[in-house]
């Protein structure tokens, strides 16, 4: 992972009967993120039994982090998928600043700087 670049990855439990309001609300957040300038990759994998959920966000840098963070996906469309799922993990790779890292401390979420590694 080069240096500037985030990477988030949330975990989600979705509950019993929800499925189709989950999808729903994640195909308007999938349409809404295309739009983000600075979101690289915006990825959805669900389990087999279709009970568990796992987004794997990418973003070019922490300011585009924190235009994610700030704007209507999450804003305005989260609080409408966690009508239908709960947060199980989420996880932060690389640096996303000062205010992001804030605010993503504030919903539980864990940072992990960069260490060692390679990018191509």
């Amino acid at each position: 992972m080069a240096k500037d670049k985030i990477r988030f990855t949330v975990d989600l439990s979705i509950h019993d009967g929800r499925l189709d309001a989950f999808e729903s609300t994640a195909r308007e957040m999938i349409a809404g993120s295309q739009l983000e300038p600075g979101t690289l990759g915006y990825d959805w994998f669900l389990s087999e039994d279709r009970k568990r959920c796992r987004i794997v966000e990418h973003f070019a840098d922490g300011n585009a982090a924190f235009t994610h963070l700030t704007g209507p996906v999450v804003q305005q469309l989260v609080p409408h998928m966690l009508e239908s799922a709960e947060i199980t993990r989420f996880e932060v790779y690389g640096d996303p600043g000062p205010q992001a890292s804030h605010m993503l401390a504030g919903i539980g979420a864990e940072v992990f700087q960069a260490w060692h590694g390679m990018s191509r």
